[in-house]
């Protein structure tokens, strides 16, 4: 293979092929690290520019991860998610089942098949802050307000990107509840309705906005999202049975990993 004979672009996609055939072969497995540039150009009688060009284009159609000037390895293919506002339904109705149902009727593990058990990470991080006016703005809090803020970061492999969420409870909800402040006690049997069940709130609504945009650097490298890939956001706001906003969560999920289901229940005409 010679850039005289051909192309630099035919090159590129000649090198990338070679790559690819090695990762479908298996002789490159998701989370292998590829060689160095260098050692590719001499291996394939190319120059660097080339390798970088066709490692770029692997980049872009999620075969291989990692930024620019650091290491490249074999991605670790996300699971693909599928979340459906019926979620909260079988959520709620599983808050006053007793602890070994609620166990084995998560609803986050649903929505992408893998069980709690079979996650390579799976970790909580609790604190209590002033509330962004964001936040306050959802919750109806006054200003100085505290918040319980909980972040989930879960991670499916080794070398994969992570899911990640972050929720928000009014802190004076909560405070008078030590368990519902101790992230050791995550994760929770039944989620946040039955922890929210415990003090006494039952919720009567959750309302769901999505938007999109592009990922942060952090979220790119977090979340191992290929570039040009979009970031589907959730704010989710959970009100109880009298119309107070009790949770505002976040949820971000790079799209190229999620269906999203909607199902709007029509009234019968009388």
């Amino acid at each position: 293979m010679t850039e005289t004979t051909k192309g630099a672009h035919g090159v590129a996609r000649r090198v990338a092929d070679a790559l690819l055939a090695q990762i479908e072969s298996g002789t490159l497995r998701p989370g292998d690290q590829i060689p160095t540039i260098a050692a590719l150009a001499e291996k394939y009688g190319v120059n660097k520019n080339t390798v970088s060009k066709a490692i770029v284009t692997l980049k872009a159609s999620g075969v291989l991860s990692g930024l620019a000037g650091g290491n490249t390895w074999v991605r670790v293919p996300p699971p693909h998610k599928s979340r459906s506002n019926e979620r909260y339904h079988a959520e709620k109705a599983s808050v006053r089942l007793d602890e070994s149902q609620r166990s084995s009727a998560g609803v986050s593990e649903a929505d992408s098949g893998i069980p709690l058990s079979a996650l390579y990470e799976d970790k909580a991080e609790y604190a209590v802050i002033e509330a962004p006016e964001e936040v306050r703005d959802a919750l109806k809090l006054p200003a100085g307000a505290s918040v319980l803020r909980r972040v989930y970061t879960r991670r499916h492999a080794q070398k994969a990107g992570v899911d990640r969420s972050t929720s928000y409870l009014p802190y004076d909800l909560v405070s008078g509840s030590p368990d519902l402040l101790d992230a050791t006690k995550e994760p929770w049997p039944g989620g946040t309705m039955h922890q929210l069940y415990t003090i006494g709130v039952e919720l009567g609504k959750i309302v769901d906005r999505v938007t999109a945009s592009m990922p942060s650097p952090e979220e790119v490298r977090d979340f191992d999202i290929p570039p040009s890939v979009p970031v589907l956001r959730i704010r989710k706001v959970s009100y109880s049975i009298d119309g107070k906003p009790v949770e505002m969560m976040d949820i971000p999920i790079p799209a190229d990993r999620i269906e999203l289901t909607y199902t709007t229940p029509l009234e019968l005409w009388k």
